[in-house]
């Protein structure tokens, strides 16, 4: 594919090259650290915009750290200019917590809901715990609120998880993820977990709001 004299890709290899000016549908880069991903996923947003026309609000760009996503947007916009400010570049928690923020209601929640730090979330556990009555000393706060954070990365409820309850400790964790739940919940709060999984919740339960978002991006 021919590139216009818009773009430079002098500095790149062969590979790389290719990465950028790939065509349509699905493509898999596997790159060790400092092997230029960055770079490459900079001109290939360049690449979209000022060769195939591409609008900057049909392009996402998402990385794991906020670090990382100000350095890539830097980047981005040195490229193209203020297109870039129009792009959604960011970590994967703020690409969930926009879509939540633009469909909050379908998911229960009011305008204003809040988002609950590490330290909150373990405070929440603490309280339900001697809600329940039961003992710090013989469940740990902290290993039950990881429990919960790991079974909302694996997509497991609360309903699914009182299936795998098969002792005092699974027994309790569910107990206290369920309260959990309906605790943020009542409150209009969600937790960081939730910034990924809910976004999932919302696409899984609302065909059209998922497909709006395939089309739009």
């Amino acid at each position: 594919m021919e590139v216009g004299v818009i773009m430079n890709l002098d500095y790149l290899n062969d590979r790389q090259k290719e990465a950028v000016l790939y065509g349509d549908g699905p493509l898999l880069i596997l790159a060790g650290a400092g092997s230029g991903k960055t770079s490459v996923l900079t001109k290939r947003v360049a690449y979209l915009i000022k060769e195939r026309n591409i609008s900057p609000k049909n392009i996402v760009a998402i990385t794991f750290t906020n670090k990382a996503a100000k350095e890539m947007k830097e980047r981005i916009i040195k490229e193209v200019g203020k297109e870039g400010y129009d792009i959604q570049i960011s970590t994967f928690h703020s690409f969930g917590l926009r879509i939540i923020r633009e469909n909050y209601e379908k998911l229960g929640y009011e305008k204003n809901f809040t988002i609950i730090d590490s330290d909150d979330s373990l405070t929440v556990v603490k309280k339900i715990l001697k809600e329940i009555g039961i003992d710090y000393a013989r469940f740990n706060p902290k290993f039950i609120k990881n429990q919960i954070s790991s079974c909302k990365n694996e997509m497991v409820t609360p309903e699914k998880y009182q299936n795998l309850v098969n002792d005092e400790l699974s027994d309790i964790t569910y107990k206290v993820y369920k309260r959990y739940q309906d605790t943020l919940l009542r409150n209009n709060s969600l937790d960081f977990d939730d910034l990924l999984i809910k976004p999932i919740e919302l696409f899984n339960k609302y065909k059209e709001v998922l497909e709006n978002y395939q089309e739009l991006f």
